[in-house]
């Protein structure tokens, strides 16, 4: 068995795609008969691809090493070899020293699907629809992954707040206890300046004198080092609010996002069309997307 050249030529531009658009593409095709029913397990399939590839996302096939151990975790029934010969028989690798597997190889024997088949199979009428509820699904991850990073700094924020304010703490202590002792001598001078006798209380008030007319070293520097850390710690709060404050935001527009993205994408399942695998693909997306938001938002659990 073989793929005719128009078949062949089909099918390579299909492996060519990005491992989503593959995966996806396959959904379409098979949707009525399987699709539905596997497509968690194409979902899996893909993140698996992704996670082995160095190209993440954008890769579209793994190298031999990356292929046995994606074998590994989904069909310990295949080898690359098997694999390989399976293909062959096929008429889809004809050449037995390729070293990539796009997700799509796969897909055909583990599915037992026809190549031909899978390579010209309508993608829906509703491409516009599906591009649309696709370009706000981008948003809405865009908005999450600012959410994100708006978190990260908020939180980063209030580590440094807390970090000021234990500063500011130890300096006022610090200060605390250069006053405590200046006042200390300062009491234990007034107390000898009239106690005694001429001589003794006389040089009492002396040492009284110089005492209140100084600027001892570590009273100044422990002054110097308080008003650095209120400073530092009005600051360090004020970011840390503007932090909050813009994480809070962002927040709210991807909340917001996500869930525009969920209503029209429920208004386009409403309507004929087959693309049917595109608009699960979406949705299930939309779903993984829960997973940024708060408990109290509707978030979902992380694994």
């Amino acid at each position: 068995m073989s793929l005719n050249p128009k078949d062949e030529q089909a099918f390579n531009n299909l492996c060519a795609k990005p491992y989503k658009d593959q995966a996806v593409w396959f959904l379409n095709a098979y949707w009525k008969k399987f699709g539905e029913k596997e497509a968690t397990n194409v979902f899996d399939y893909y993140h698996k691809c992704i996670e082995l590839d160095e190209k993440k996302a954008a890769g579209n096939q793994l190298d031999e090493l990356n292929a046995h151990r994606f074998l590994e975790k989904v069909d310990k029934t295949l080898t690359v070899v098997s694999l390989r010969d399976k293909l062959n028989k096929a008429g889809i690798d004809k050449n037995a020293k390729r070293k990539f597997v796009p997700l799509t190889h796969f897909l055909v024997i583990h599915y037992n699907v026809n190549p031909s088949e899978l390579a010209n199979a309508p993608q829906g009428d509703n491409q516009e629809e599906v591009e649309r509820a696709q370009k706000l699904l981008e948003q809405v991850q865009h908005a999450f992954s600012e959410a994100q990073r708006t978190a990260e700094l908020s939180h980063k924020a209030e580590v440094a707040a807390k970090q000021a304010q234990a500063e500011l703490e130890a300096a006022k202590a610090e200060l605390q206890a250069q006053e405590d002792a200046f006042n200390n001598r300062t009491a234990e001078l007034q107390a000898k300046s009239t106690q005694g006798g001429a001589v003794q209380m006389n040089k009492a008030k002396n040492e009284l004198a110089q005492h209140l007319s100084s600027d001892p070293l570590p009273l100044r520097k422990a002054k110097i080092t308080n008003e650095a850390a209120v400073k530092k710690a009005e600051k360090a709060s004020a970011a840390a609010e503007a932090a909050r404050i813009a994480a809070e935001n962002a927040l709210e527009e991807a909340t917001r996002k996500l869930a525009e993205a969920e209503a029209y994408l429920e208004e386009v399942k409403s309507r004929p069309g087959s693309a049917a695998g595109a608009l699960w693909w979406i949705e299930r997306e939309l779903h993984e997307a829960k997973k940024y938001l708060p408990k109290s938002k509707g978030g979902l659990e992380r694994k």
